[in-house]
């Protein structure tokens, strides 16, 4: 069970870092004034304490208030985060979670002092409404107190699971990316239905709530995405018509081939961090 008064750090408060603030207030699982932020720019800071969270420029004072820290900035910036608060770190007391993307848990170790526990989080924005998709690895030091920790607090916003550090590239193409592939998706369903002739918002709503629908199909029979699409495609009928044209454009391979793009730039941008004069754009 997570502690009542569990004390959680943000250095960076951007978009992901407000989503997860609101995440786990919105669960119950920290109070605002439990919650410290930093960031270097002012107005993510206003945001953040017109929630009644504490905020501050300092990255150490984030350390000093919290037990568990999360990294919440832009991966070229996390080695010089990490020398900042080096000394600041307490073994003991810290749970170090880092949610920037490409920056390995060996990396993040050894700026650190010895013993230091780290974790890396793939989230991804929707905990903004604790509907989020996570992934996690443990670092060397991190015991099974933190695991059941990340879990919990993660699991507050939505699913969580542990995978290996090595697969959490792939975790970035299909969860953390997958947001977008699927605004797409709504967009172009609504699109397809003003084509048709339905007014706009009402086109929006119906394609929303049907992905909406569908994902919870999915995740509460436990049947495969398969078997419930052979279950409303009747023959001859509208939908294995529709389900034609989409294998035509290749519907199924853009798919696929979104994850492993996605994947693919997580490693090269993985590679660029350990380059420091390269730019990762």
């Amino acid at each position: 069970m997570m502690d009542e008064n569990l004390s959680i750090g943000f250095i960076g408060a951007g978009m992901m870092a407000s989503a997860l603030i609101k995440g786990v207030i919105k669960a119950g699982k920290a109070k605002p004034a439990s919650i410290t932020a930093s960031d270097a720019y002012q107005p993510s800071l206003d945001r953040q304490a017109a929630e009644g969270v504490h905020t501050t420029l300092s990255n150490r004072e984030v350390v000093s208030r919290s037990r568990v820290v999360f990294l919440a900035v832009k991966p070229d910036v996390v080695a010089s985060v990490l020398d900042e608060i080096k000394d600041d770190v307490d073994p003991d007391r810290h749970l170090i979670v880092s949610i920037a993307a490409g920056i390995s848990l060996e990396s993040m170790e050894g700026r650190l002092n010895s013993g230091a526990r780290v974790v890396r989080v793939m989230p991804n924005t929707p905990c903004l409404v604790s509907e989020s998709a996570a992934a996690f690895a443990l670092g060397t030091h991190a015991t099974a107190e933190d695991r059941a920790l990340v879990q919990e607090l993660m699991g507050s916003v939505g699913y969580a699971c542990e995978v290996k550090e090595s697969q959490l590239d792939a975790v970035t193409g299909l969860s953390g990316s997958g947001p977008a592939y699927v605004y797409l998706l709504i967009e172009a369903l609504a699109d397809g239905g003003v084509r048709m002739g339905l007014p706009r918002q009402v086109a929006l709503q119906l394609a929303a709530q049907t992905v909406k629908g569908a994902a919870t199909m999915v995740m509460t029979t436990g049947q495969h995405p398969g078997q419930l699409k052979d279950a409303v495609t009747s023959p001859g009928g509208t939908t294995i018509a529709g389900i034609e044209a989409l294998e035509k454009a290749g519907f199924r391979g853009a798919a696929m081939g979104a994850v492993v793009a996605a994947t693919q730039r997580s490693q090269e941008l993985k590679a660029l961090s350990a380059t420091p004069d390269k730019s990762s754009k």
